[in-house]
C-alpha cells in the first residue's frame, strides 16, 4: 500500500503531538520535584535568537494545524499564542489535535499537486503539496519539537529517545 498525503500528515502530527504533551507532564513532575519556577522552563531558550519553550511548542502546533487545514481545504484556525505555562501549552496541544482529527483522509489525500501558499516572514510562498508537507513542514514540525525535548534535557529533565519518539 502506497504512503498518501493524510498517512504522512494528520497521524504523524497527532503522536508527535501527544509526545509533546508527555514531555511537558515530565516537565511539570521536574517543576513540582525540584520546586522550580515553571517560567524557568516555559521562556528557557537555548540560545539568545532561539524562541523559548513555550514558542516551540506553539510553532508546532501551528505547523500541524496549517498543514492540516491548507492540505485538506479548509480555514486555518487561528491561535493568539498566549499560552505560557505548562498547563496551558498542554491545552494548546490538545485543541490542536482535536481541530487536526476532524480533517479526513479524503479531503488531504489527493493533494500533492496542489498549490499551497503560504506567507512566511514577509514573503509569500506557493508549493505543491508534497512539497509543501515533506520539504517545509515536516522538517520544521520535528525541528521544534526536538528544541522543546532538547530544553527540557538541558534544564535537567529525565526523558530519552523512548519519550520523543513515543509508542510505535
Amino acid at each position: 500500500m502506497p504512503l498518501t498525503m493524510y498517512a504522512a500528515s494528520v497521524p504523524r502530527f497527532v503522536h508527535m503531538l501527544n509526545n509533546l504533551s508527555a514531555l511537558l507532564d515530565k516537565a511539570q513532575a521536574h517543576i513540582d520535584a525540584k520546586k522550580l519556577d515553571p517560567a524557568a522552563l516555559t521562556a528557557f531558550r537555548l540560545f539568545p535568537d532561539m524562541f523559548p519553550l513555550s514558542r516551540q511548542v506553539q510553532v508546532c502546533c501551528d505547523l500541524a494545524k496549517g498543514a492540516a487545514a491548507r492540505l485538506g481545504g479548509v480555514e486555518v484556525p487561528k491561535h493568539e499564542d498566549t499560552e505560557q505555562t505548562i498547563p496551558e501549552l498542554k491545552a494548546r496541544i490538545a485543541k490542536t489535535i482535536a481541530f487536526i482529527s476532524t480533517i479526513k483522509p479524503e479531503q488531504v489525500d489527493g493533494s500533492a499537486d496542489k498549490d499551497i501558499t503560504v506567507k512566511l516572514g514577509r514573503q509569500q510562498y506557493t508549493f505543491k503539496g508534497m512539497q509543501y508537507l515533506l520539504n517545509y513542514v515536516q522538517p520544521n514540525f520535528y525541528f521544534h519539537a526536538t528544541t522543546v525535548y532538547n530544553i527540557l534535557r538541558h534544564n535537567g529533565v529525565e526523558l530519552g529517545k523512548k519519550d520523543f519518539n513515543g509508542d510505535f
